[in-house]
């Protein structure tokens, strides 16, 4: 099973105790949505999980796309007249047919989700052909960082110059990296908590004595996650 396979299937597994966990992600769409200094009326939500950033939506809407490819987690998206919900994997065929066949949105949007895509610069080029502004924030390769010095691990995540990069092909944009801090009292609810947010990708690649020494030497009363926030016109 690949790493898109798992990490669905553990977004669906969880989808019940998913809001519990996800302090961060909660923070980084409201951080999002006030780089956004206007009212869009039609919005796609791309990886809208349960529904994070129609919540921080201030704003009467005429439209609101949302898509995710968890169902268990758009059944816990709120429901309204003005909102579409899609189970489609963002980088697929499919998808990308749908939305070319919908009217311009005013944004699109997508929190903590696209650091998931097989090729993020598909998606990337998709949204400048079917939005009039975006703003994305993704998990780059900063996030647990002193987790993985500490247990030699490497990362999926992409790093924030790259991504960069590729949205300077499609957008004019402003851009901040941010780094978020959690705290904790204990380190053993740390390292549950960073399994069950999902930045993780819920890939066990530890032993048991790993974890034990990781526990126990881990040096910080906290976790950290990097987030690159973009936002601006397509070309």
């Amino acid at each position: 099973m690949d790493r898109e396979s798992q990490h669905v299937r553990e977004f669906s597994r969880r989808a019940d105790s998913y809001d519990a966990h996800t302090d961060v992600q909660k923070q980084v769409a409201s951080y999002l949505l006030q780089k956004i200094d206007f009212h869009p009326k039609k919005i796609l939500d791309l990886g809208c999980g349960t529904g994070e950033i129609y919540r921080n939506v201030a704003w009467e809407l005429d439209a609101f796309v949302a898509v995710d490819n968890s169902s268990q987690m758009l059944q816990r998206h709120p429901k309204d007249k003005c909102a579409k919900l899609i189970c489609e994997d963002f980088d697929s065929q499919v998808l990308h047919n749908m939305v070319k066949s919908e009217d311009i949105f005013d944004l699109v949007v997508s929190s903590s989700a696209l650091q998931w895509s097989k090729n993020i610069e598909e998606i990337v080029k998709l949204c400048t052909n079917v939005c009039k502004y975006g703003a994305f924030a993704i998990f780059t390769e900063g996030t647990f960082e002193q987790v993985r010095r500490c247990a030699n691990l490497n990362t999926f995540l992409p790093s924030s110059n790259f991504l960069i990069e590729v949205f300077k092909k499609y957008f004019t944009f402003t851009y901040e990296v941010k780094t978020f801090r959690l705290p904790f009292d204990d380190t053993i609810i740390a390292f549950r908590y960073m399994k069950k947010s999902g930045v993780s990708g819920g890939t066990k690649r530890l032993s048991v004595s790993q974890m034990r020494a990781l526990i126990r030497d881990y040096p910080l009363d906290y976790l950290e996650f990097e987030v690159l926030f973009i936002w601006g016109k397509p070309l």
